[in-house]
C-alpha cells in the first residue's frame, strides 16, 4: 500500500509540473510566436539571441526584431539561419478602421512546398513567413487560382446545349431552288388567256411549290424539275418551252419562300416555349458521339468545345447554309472516386472540385484504429483502360509530421483507394477467424486453456 500510494504521488506531481509548464507556455513571451513548439521556440530564442548580442536590433518578448523604428519578425529558413521578414505592418499604408487584428492580412508561419527548389520534399525545419491570408475575412471566395486545366476536353456523359443562329451573311454563289420552296410563275403574255388549235389555254401565273420529286406543275408543260436549278436557270428553261405555245411568253418566277430546310432546322431546335431560344441539348453517347438534326452523328469525345464548334459549322455549310451552332457545356459528367477498406463509411463518392487522396479520406469519414496508413493503395485506370496501381505513406501527413508530403496526390475520376488493415490487426484477424471462430467453437474445451485429452470422450460418447 506504502508503494502504491507513493507512485500516485509521483503522477500526481507529474501531472502538476506538466499543467504549470503548460500555463507558462499560454501566457508567458513565446506564446505569441506562432508555429513553433516550446523546445523550437527556445532554440530560436537562443540561436536569435546570438545574432543579436551586442547590436542595437533587441528581441522584443513577442520574438519580434525592433529595427529602425519598424517590426519585423525573425525566419528560420533551411540553413538554420535567422534573417528578418518583410514588414509586418506598413503603417503609412494604414486607412481609417481598417481591421489589425489576427485576421488582419500578413504572413504567418508556414512551410511553403516550393521551398525545396525541387530537390524534394521539405519538412517543419523549412518554415517562414507565409502570405497565408492576404484577403482576411474574404479569405473563403478569394484567390482566383490558375484553371483547373489548360482547356476541357468532352468526354462521355457530358450535357452540351447547341445554340442554333441565323447567320444571314451573303453567299458567294447563286441560290438553287429545294423541296418545300414556293415560287410564282407569271408571264405577259400568257396570263390573259390565249387559244392553240382553237382551245383555250388557262392562265399560266400561280404559285408553286418544289415538290418531294423536285418538280413543278405548270399549264401545257406538265412536270418541269426545279430544285438543283437557280431562278434565272429555270426561267430560261420555262421561255425555251413555252416559246412554242407563244411568241414571246415573257416568263417571271418569284421567290416566295425559300431556304424550307434552314427553317425546318430552325423549328426542329426551337424551344422557346420550354427551356428557351433555339437551342438543342443533347448528353455524349458512350460511342463519344452526339446526334444532330441534318447532320446524324458527330464525334464530340476528345474535343474541346471550339474545335466542336469549328466541325460542326462546316458539315452544316456543305448540307444546310446559313446557320451557325454554339456549343455549350451544362453539365459536366460525374467523376467519383471509391473508397474502401479501414475507413468509417466506405463507398462511392462524388467528385466535385479538385480532390486530393487525404481529402478523398476525409469524405469517407477518415480512418478506423488500426488502418495502415503507410501502405495506402490507389488503383487507376490510364486512357487505354490499363491498371495502374501505387502505394503511398500518409502516416506523417495525417499525424501532422510532414508538412508537404510528396505522397498527397490529386485523386482522378474513378480510382479505387484501399486503406488496408496494420499487420497487427491482421494478425488479430487470423487469430479470431481460426481460433476464436474455428478451434474453439469447435473444441470450447480450448477456450480457456484447458488441454486434457480426456475431455475427448465425452464426444465420443
Amino acid at each position: 500500500m506504502k508503494s502504491a500510494y507513493s507512485f500516485q504521488c509521483i503522477v500526481g506531481a507529474c501531472w502538476v509540473a506538466v499543467a504549470s509548464f503548460g500555463c507558462w507556455a499560454a501566457t508567458g513571451p513565446w506564446s505569441q510566436a506562432p508555429g513553433l513548439i516550446p523546445r523550437q521556440r527556445a532554440q530560436f530564442a537562443q540561436n536569435h539571441g546570438e545574432q543579436n548580442h551586442g547590436e542595437q536590433n533587441p528581441v522584443e518578448p513577442t520574438g519580434r526584431i525592433t529595427a529602425g523604428g519598424q517590426t519585423v519578425r525573425p525566419v528560420r529558413d533551411c540553413q538554420n539561419s535567422v534573417r528578418p521578414c518583410t514588414q509586418v505592418v506598413d503603417w503609412s499604408q494604414i486607412r481609417l478602421c481598417q481591421a489589425l487584428g489576427p485576421a488582419a492580412p500578413h504572413p504567418i508561419w508556414g512551410v511553403d512546398s516550393l521551398a525545396g527548389r525541387g530537390c524534394g520534399e521539405v519538412g517543419w525545419e523549412a518554415r517562414g513567413c507565409v502570405d497565408w491570408q492576404a484577403y482576411a475575412q474574404g479569405e473563403y471566395v478569394g484567390h482566383e487560382r490558375t484553371a483547373h486545366v489548360p482547356e476541357y476536353r468532352i468526354r462521355v456523359g457530358d450535357l452540351l446545349a447547341f445554340l442554333y443562329r441565323l447567320t444571314r451573311e451573303e453567299t458567294g454563289q447563286p441560290y438553287e431552288l429545294e423541296v418545300g420552296d414556293q415560287i410564282r410563275v407569271e408571264s405577259l403574255t400568257g396570263d390573259n388567256g390565249s387559244s392553240v388549235g382553237g382551245v383555250t389555254n388557262d392562265n399560266i401565273r400561280r404559285d408553286l411549290i418544289v415538290q418531294p420529286d423536285g418538280t413543278i406543275s405548270l399549264p401545257l408543260l406538265g412536270q418541269v424539275r426545279a430544285t438543283r436549278r437557280t431562278i434565272e436557270s429555270l426561267r430560261d428553261e420555262l421561255e425555251k418551252r413555252y416559246s412554242q405555245y407563244y411568241k414571246v411568253p415573257a416568263i417571271t418566277i418569284t421567290p416566295l419562300r425559300v431556304n424550307t430546310k434552314l427553317a425546318d432546322l430552325l423549328e426542329t431546335v426551337d424551344a422557346r416555349f420550354g427551356t428557351g431560344g433555339l437551342q438543342f441539348r443533347l448528353t455524349v453517347t458512350p460511342a463519344g458521339k452526339v446526334y444532330l438534326p441534318a447532320l446524324g452523328s458527330v464525334l464530340a469525345q476528345g474535343l474541346t468545345l471550339d474545335e466542336l464548334k469549328y466541325e460542326i459549322d462546316a458539315r452544316y455549310a456543305v448540307k444546310i447554309p446559313g446557320v451557325e451552332v454554339t456549343p455549350l457545356l451544362v453539365q459536366r459528367a460525374q467523376r467519383y472516386v471509391f473508397v474502401l477498406g479501414e475507413v468509417p463509411r466506405p463507398g462511392r463518392f462524388v467528385l466535385e472540385g479538385p480532390t486530393t487522396l487525404m481529402g478523398a479520406i476525409a469524405m469517407s469519414g477518415g480512418w478506423n484504429q488500426g488502418a495502415n496508413l503507410r501502405q495506402v493503395v490507389v488503383f487507376r485506370r490510364g486512357d487505354d483502360w490499363r491498371l495502374l496501381a501505387t502505394m503511398l505513406d500518409l502516416r506523417g501527413a495525417l499525424y501532422g509530421r510532414r508538412p508537404a508530403p510528396a505522397d498527397e496526390i490529386w485523386i482522378n475520376d474513378s480510382d479505387i483507394v484501399v486503406v488496408p488493415k496494420s499487420p497487427i490487426q491482421a494478425a488479430d484477424e487470423v487469430v479470431d477467424q481460426y481460433f476464436t471462430r474455428g478451434l474453439y467453437s469447435i473444441f470450447p474445451q480450448f477456450a480457456f486453456g484447458r488441454w486434457r485429452f480426456g475431455t475427448f470422450n465425452t464426444i465420443g460418447n
